[in-house]
């Protein structure tokens, strides 16, 4: 699955409160919907409790997602609400000032959409 960063999220999200990194500024917040659903997915029965999904990096303006097992080394591990987020370094840098959105389309496929936070 590929992110757009030129997507805005759903007009009726919900944002969550905004965290600070350790050097105090902001990292990618997830909506209330995106919160739900990462959840959803990363507490499949027989998936560890380490679970996430995992954003890469595929060029500077496209971001993949993947389930996860575990964080891989250098990642960024964002924790919302019960979701988990690994966020690879070059991900983690496009993403710091942004929120992810998620929702369920009418087949069942999950969309993700990325936009500025505030």
């Amino acid at each position: 699955m590929r992110l757009d960063l030129n997507e805005r999220p759903s007009s009726g999200c919900v944002e969550a409160d905004l965290p600070a990194n350790r050097k105090g500024e902001f990292m990618l917040t997830l909506t209330e919907n995106a919160s739900t659903i990462v959840k959803d997915i990363s507490t499949q029965p027989g998936l560890p409790e380490t679970a996430g999904l995992r954003i890469t990096s595929e060029s500077q303006s496209e971001l993949a997602v993947s389930a996860a097992d575990q964080p891989q080394p250098g990642d960024q591990v964002v924790e919302q609400a019960g979701a988990t987020i690994y966020l690879d370094e070059t991900a983690a840098v496009m993403l710091d000032d942004k929120v992810l959105d998620a929702a369920v389309d009418s087949s069942g496929k999950v969309e993700f959409a990325v936009g500025l936070q505030g």
